[in-house]
């Protein structure tokens, strides 16, 4: 096992491996970037510890680009055979290439400004030991009622760094920590989580007493009928939609493609206008990195404005194609995927959860959402289920809670039937644009489509 203690490489010999690369290549352009993550995983169920894990990896990546042709390729050992041996790896696949007609260049390097703190020592120290103590706070509170708790705490040190033969030179080192729960209570279940890049910001008690409050309110579920509802969504059920409308049409290569839902509506309208989203990577609520996979500087963007859809994330390789500045978005290391946003944030508005719940005659609360998937993305239609904590509301108040239901919805239609915008906004981690962040509050929908039932 690695010691979790253990050091990573600094900058100075980051460096020295990019330069290295880049002097080996015989590319007319090239970029190497290098990451590297020290990760400790703390496992728990039925209340105990089962399972600590330390891993290290690093991944050592070459863009070769020769004329209009392309190679990748990369590699996990960093000794100096290895990483010429990748470099002339890349090289060679870009000769056997054919052209790319939309590749114009690498990106010129421009300069980072400031950003908020990335790298946190209390979460660089957090080690088994911090992390069974949180998990004990968590268990803590389920015992409380008799419950049973299950869940998983990571902390995460990292380094980052892009260099390009064109001159781009950047460098950073981060830190993040990711803890979630379910708790079991008889026939009820809640969950919770916690997201940071300070461990120590995290409070197990509270993630822990958020998701026992709402597995001990969700025992003896009864039964209700599909159809159209109002609901309530907690953050994390809102969470998941906006990182889902990111993923479907919020990136320049899908609009370019023509498979986003903004192609032809720029500067319409295409949601209730209670609705602002925007995408920032320096955003301190989130996780920040400065910087995309390009090494281009990362840069706030207004994406839908009072419903109306304003604007979409590039990458260098979709810029370049409108003539546009890159956005800092570049998500992988190949860039076959295209730019996305994964620091997504919902204005907040300024309804409390209760006033929510309080101003619907009939309708459902929803914790989260599982098991989700796309059906139509032009049309942003999704089919998943509820999870965790689903109560009917009557009357303004909560009475029961209510077996899992199965949605099939747009998510445009849902957010223009947005009547309500909770100021309890929050960071989510996000499962598909991880270490992605989704910064979203409660909100009250109107006639949402439930199309099926469960026994639980």
């Amino acid at each position: 096992m690695i010691a979790e203690n253990a050091q990573l490489m600094g900058r100075g010999r980051i460096t020295e491996i990019l330069q290295s690369a880049l002097e080996r290549s015989e590319a007319e352009q090239t970029q190497v970037s290098l990451s590297l993550k020290r990760s400790g995983l703390t496992r728990f169920a039925r209340s105990a510890i089962h399972q600590n894990v330390a891993e290290r990896t690093a991944c050592l990546a070459v863009k070769a680009v020769i004329g209009k042709r392309i190679g990748f390729a990369l590699t996990s050992s960093l000794d100096e055979r290895s990483v010429f041996a990748v470099v002339s790896e890349a090289v060679e696949v870009a000769q056997n290439q054919r052209d790319n007609p939309d590749f114009v260049s690498l990106p010129e390097p421009k300069p980072i400004g400031y950003y908020p703190e990335t790298f946190h020592e209390s979460t660089a120290a957090f080690g088994p030991e911090e992390r069974a103590a949180a998990v004990g706070a968590v268990i803590a509170e389920a015992d409380q009622r008799e419950a049973e708790a299950a869940g998983s705490f990571m902390t995460v040190v990292g380094e980052s760094a892009v260099a390009n033969s064109l001159g781009v030179d950047a460098y950073v080192n981060h830190t993040s920590a990711f803890l979630s729960t379910v708790i079991t209570a008889g026939s009820g279940f809640g969950a919770a989580t916690g997201t940071a890049m300070d461990a120590a910001s995290i409070s197990p008690s509270r993630v822990g007493a958020e998701a026992t409050d709402r597995a001990a309110a969700s025992r003896g579920p009864i039964g209700i009928e599909p159809g159209e509802y109002d609901v309530v969504l907690l953050p994390y059920a809102v969470a998941e939609l906006i990182e889902f409308l990111g993923i479907l049409g919020l990136g320049a290569l899908s609009v370019q493609e023509g498979r986003s839902f903004v192609c032809g509506k720029f500067g319409r309208r295409i949601c209730s206008e209670a609705v602002t989203i925007w995408d920032d990577g320096l955003d301190p609520m989130g996780i920040v990195r400065p910087f995309d996979r390009e090494g281009t500087p990362k840069q706030r963007v207004d994406l839908i404005v009072d419903g109306v859809a304003e604007a979409v994330v590039y990458d260098s390789h979709t810029a370049k194609k409108e003539g546009k500045e890159s956005t800092g978005h570049a998500t992988d290391l190949t860039g076959l995927y295209g730019p996305m946003p994964a620091n997504l944030f919902l204005r907040p508005g300024t309804s409390s959860l209760e006033d929510m719940i309080a101003s619907t005659k009939r309708g459902i609360l929803v914790s989260r959402f599982h098991y989700v998937n796309v059906l139509h993305p032009i049309q942003t239609i999704l089919t998943g289920m509820t999870r965790d904590g689903t109560f009917l509301i009557e009357d303004g108040r909560i009475t029961s809670p209510v077996k899992n239901l199965r949605f099939t919805e747009s998510i445009l239609k849902a957010l223009s039937n947005v009547e309500l915008v909770g100021s309890d906004i929050r960071p989510v981690g996000l499962e598909r644009t991880m270490p992605g962040v989704a910064c979203a509050p409660s909100i009250k929908i109107r006639d949402f489509r439930f199309t099926g039932v469960t026994e639980f």
